[in-house]
Order: C-alpha cells, then structure tokens, then sequence
C-alpha cells in the first residue's frame, strides 16, 4: 500500500522558474507520462494529470508549485520507494527540447502509473506453478514480465497501445457522451485535467485521431489543416 505523508501546503502557491523532463511510459494501461522538475527548491517528481497531454521531452517555464510531500510505494521486489512529490496548480511553458538517453534512462525502470495510484494496487498475480491445468490455458497468454507497470519499449521506439486504452466510441453519439460539455468540438478545445483520469486520457486519444493536436504554449488543442494526399 502506497504510504504518503501529510502534503505541505503554502498559503500562497510558489512560482519558481525551472525545467520539467516529462517521459512517456508505456504499461499495463496504456501510455502514460511521469514529470522530473528541477527547480530552485530541489528536484521533484510530477504525477498531476494535467502532464497526460504533453508529448515526452525537457521543458523550460515556470511552475506553480502547491504542495510539496513525501510519496511511497512498493515496488515488484517487495521493498519500498521514497520519492519527493510535488504537485501543480499550474503552470507557463517557454520551450521544448528532446530528452537525452541519459536523461530518458534516469527515470525509475518501475514507474507506477497514477491511474493505478488513485485505484489502489491491480490483485496478486497467481504464480504459474500454483495454476492448475485448464483446458482454457491455451487462451491465456503468459506475460513477458512479471510486473505489467514496467516499461520495457525501447527509448525512442512507440509502443502500439493496448485495445483498452483506445477512446471508446468513433461516432457522434459517442464522442458527444465522451467529451460531455466540451460537445460539440471547436476549433480549439481546452481538456479538464480534473476529470477522471482515465477518461482523460480517452478524450487525449479521440483528439488526436480527429486530427487536433496540443499546442503546449496555450495548452490548447486546435484543428489541424487537413493532410494532402500523398
């Protein structure tokens, strides 16, 4: 069970100029991205789900800062890790670079994704040897590893996402009921990063394939030009 103390909270949020390395992890729920910020106050890492709708690379801005707490969880060889969290309560972006293998590396190997965080952890995994023979094993596939939250695409390399990450419904109907207030879509949408999380990223997803893409600077998606036949 994830152990985290008391939040720090200020009575006036901090802004602090500093760089925010974001990195694109790839697990058991689909992509998702987790936030290193370096910052005149100590390097921090950022879960907030406002980070969903960044593409993985180093960005300069300036960043409001509103908690500061100490987060654990166990990881897959049974002991605990300790990171420093800090949370947004927003946030101007000046600049984008690509992250450097070193710097892409330098993220833990283990990454748990938030949407895991705030569900509580999956159910134990039943050890091979303790299943018994099933005329139904041949539909079960064994994993490749033991801990689905491990990201094992290579640096660089985009993984297909899992059918269940894909945004539900491709009609009218179903984007209405997807994207509920924000219906219909103008020419720029700006997301709710305080929805559920999993519906965020469903709604990051139809977006794309409806041809929008984010402009970080605004933190708005607009519509792009139609691509011309090749």
């Amino acid at each position: 069970m994830a152990v985290t103390s008391a939040p720090e909270k200020s009575a006036t949020p901090i802004i602090v100029p500093g760089q925010l390395a974001l990195r694109t992890i790839h697990g058991r729920n689909g992509k998702f991205n987790v936030g290193k910020l370096e910052c005149q106050l100590g390097k921090f890492t950022i879960k907030d789900a406002e980070l969903e709708q960044y593409p993985e690379g180093k960005y300069q801005g300036e960043f409001v800062l509103r908690y500061i707490f100490l987060k654990g969880y166990p990881i897959s060889d049974g002991s605990m890790r300790f990171e420093m969290r800090a949370n947004l309560d927003g946030m101007t972006l000046f600049g984008i670079d690509k992250l450097s293998k070193a710097e892409a590396h330098s993220f833990a190997p283990q990454e748990v994704d938030p949407l895991d965080e705030e569900q509580g952890p999956p159910p134990a995994a039943t050890p091979v040897k303790a299943a018994k023979a099933s005329r139904f094993a041949k539909s079960a596939p064994v994993q490749a590893s033991a801990d689905p939250l491990i990201d094992t695409t290579p640096f660089g390399v985009d993984a297909p996402p899992p059918a269940t990450a894909a945004a539900p419904g491709s009609t009218e109907d179903g984007d209405a009921a997807l994207f509920g207030l924000l219906w219909p879509l103008g020419e720029s949408v700006k997301l709710d990063s305080t929805i559920d999380r999993r519906a965020l990223r469903a709604q990051i997803a139809r977006l794309g394939e409806l041809g929008y893409a984010l402009d970080f600077k605004t933190q708005e998606w607009s519509r792009q030009a139609e691509l011309q036949p090749a």
